[in-house]
């Protein structure tokens, strides 16, 4: 990746990221359908997430500064309830849509409570691309950033860090693959949902901490958003996921125009091979 890409100031890249986002939306009929029926489906119209297909650009613009640039500004709105998780003493589980600046968000955790609680694990699907692959996997080799795979052995590494006190990462609004998961509503549509999130939860006894990071205008940075769930969660498998299901829901309502709307979410899962 070229230096210059890493150095552009953050305004610009969003700058760029906006024009490209556009670009796609209006080039792209399938990608316009698809964001505009998934927008209806949560009972938005175009007009009130219009700014969305922006902020779909700048995800891609913004990752070459947060991937291999100089640290960006990234703040908490309110740190309380992550304190209060690892203080419980069993692991936590961040789970954040595909809302604003989630691929931050593991980084900053990182960076935050490492030294105290240990690395953060988050859960990692290599690209198919090899050239692809070896540039993700290089982003993600941090201090205190620990990847998964999406694998028997990446969940055991999960929930040992899990059983020692430490956090994992997940996007739980993620299409995992065909028996990994099961079909529970996402905004009143049967969608694909993982399950992973919710057994590694109910098996370590872990706190859950919701968080979605917002993207700041003109370049300002991220804030994180972290809450706990609205009420326990399920000991019932299926209940627990229909239960993460809604709080993702309620994470997107609290910002619709970052979030990825034109992402697959209701796709048929595709078949490990």
């Amino acid at each position: 990746m070229p230096a210059l890409f890493c150095r552009l100031p953050l305004w610009f890249a969003h700058a760029v990221g906006a024009v490209l986002g556009w670009l796609v939306f209006l080039l792209s009929p399938t990608y316009r359908r698809r964001f505009i029926a998934h927008a209806r489906l949560a009972g938005y119209r175009f007009g009130a997430v219009r700014g969305a297909v922006a902020h779909a650009g700048c995800m891609v613009t913004e990752l070459p500064r947060l991937w291999w640039g100089a640290p960006v500004r990234c703040t908490w709105a309110s740190i309380d309830v992550v304190h209060q998780a690892y203080a419980a003493g069993r692991g936590v589980v961040y789970l954040t849509p595909h809302l604003g600046c989630f691929e931050v968000s593991p980084q900053v955790a990182a960076r935050d409570f490492t030294a105290e609680h240990g690395p953060i694990t988050v859960l990692f699907r290599p690209a198919r691309q090899p050239w692809l692959a070896g540039l993700m996997a290089d982003s993600r080799r941090r201090p205190g950033l620990e990847t998964a795979p999406t694998t028997l052995a990446g969940v055991r590494q999960m929930i040992r860090a899990l059983r020692q006190g430490r956090a994992v990462g997940l996007l739980p609004d993620q299409v995992p693959p065909e028996g990994q998961g099961l079909w529970s509503p996402f905004f009143g549509r049967p969608a694909y949902t993982m399950t992973l999130a919710a057994r590694l939860a109910q098996q370590t006894g872990a706190a859950v901490v919701l968080v979605r990071c917002e993207r700041l205008a003109r370049g300002r940075g991220f804030v994180l958003h972290p809450r706990g769930l609205a009420e326990p969660l399920a000991a019932d498998l299926e209940m627990a996921v229909g239960q993460i299901n809604r709080e993702m829901e309620h994470l997107i309502r609290e910002a619709p125009q970052q979030y990825l709307w034109g992402y697959s979410r209701y796709k048929t899962p595709r078949r490990e091979v």
